[in-house]
């Protein structure tokens, strides 16, 4: 559930500071793909860090 939450999370704020730095649609795109994979790579690595924790 994080991991999903964190990746569009993710494809939402790259998706907007691409916009805010007046990006085309391809750079808009790939800012999107690039916050996605990073917060969702930290959401999983959140997920493991907690699942040790409680268990």
């Amino acid at each position: 559930m994080i991991v999903i939450a964190g990746v569009l999370i993710g494809a939402i704020l790259g998706g907007l500071t691409a916009r805010r730095r007046k990006g085309n649609a391809a750079d808009i795109a790939q800012y999107a793909t690039g916050f996605a994979i990073a917060c969702g790579l930290a959401g999983f690595v959140l997920t493991i860090i907690l699942e040790k924790l409680l268990t």
